[in-house]
């Protein structure tokens, strides 16, 4: 392989990753931006596609996608939580990505129990970020307890949601023979 057919490669590799970025990150704004009306509040589809990015993507741009992202949406509709989001939904995509591109998430037979553990823990990261957040701030433990079954069925949502545009729609697939392309 030539130096020029190197580089063509480096920067198509790293073009597919803002253009990928982009993409993941541009949809997370959009599903912050309306919520599903449920009793007494909204869920939001913001974390299937943060818990779908952290899935097929690298670390940083997990983190891009969740933390940006997140952050992005809140100050264009709700800015009062925007650093809360930063905080949470980066951390929240860049363990799940760190967790699958491990090594041992890497092996076929157990890719899959990896991916349901990686995104159950994301989801604890951003059920606990965001209930400590919003007693931050909005001062108040009780408001805080108040929207917590609100977190956790968002939280689930998103890993459940991943996990099936991942595994049983194929996403997971696609991603990876685009890899070898």
């Amino acid at each position: 392989m030539t130096q020029t057919q190197t580089n063509n490669l480096k920067n198509k590799n790293y073009v597919r990753w803002i253009a990928l970025t982009g993409l993941f990150m541009g949809l997370n704004i959009i599903m912050s931006s309306f919520g599903i009306p449920v009793p007494g509040g909204h869920l939001y589809l913001c974390d299937l596609i943060i818990c779908t990015a952290a899935l097929l993507l690298d670390p940083l741009a997990a983190f891009v996608v969740g933390g940006i992202g997140s952050f992005l949406g809140d100050v264009l509709f709700y800015p009062a939580p925007m650093f809360v989001s930063l905080v949470t939904h980066g951390l929240q995509a860049a363990v799940i990505s760190i967790i699958v591109s491990s090594k041992f998430g890497r092996i076929k037979k157990t890719h899959f129990i990896t991916s349901v553990v990686a995104t159950l823990i994301g989801a604890v990261i951003m059920v606990v970020g965001y209930t400590l957040g919003k007693i931050y701030v909005y001062s108040t433990f009780e408001y805080a307890m108040i929207k917590l079954p609100y977190e956790i069925a968002q939280a689930l949502l998103g890993v459940v949601g991943s996990l099936f545009l991942c595994y049983k729609l194929g996403l997971m697939k696609i991603f990876r023979r685009m890899e070898f392309e």
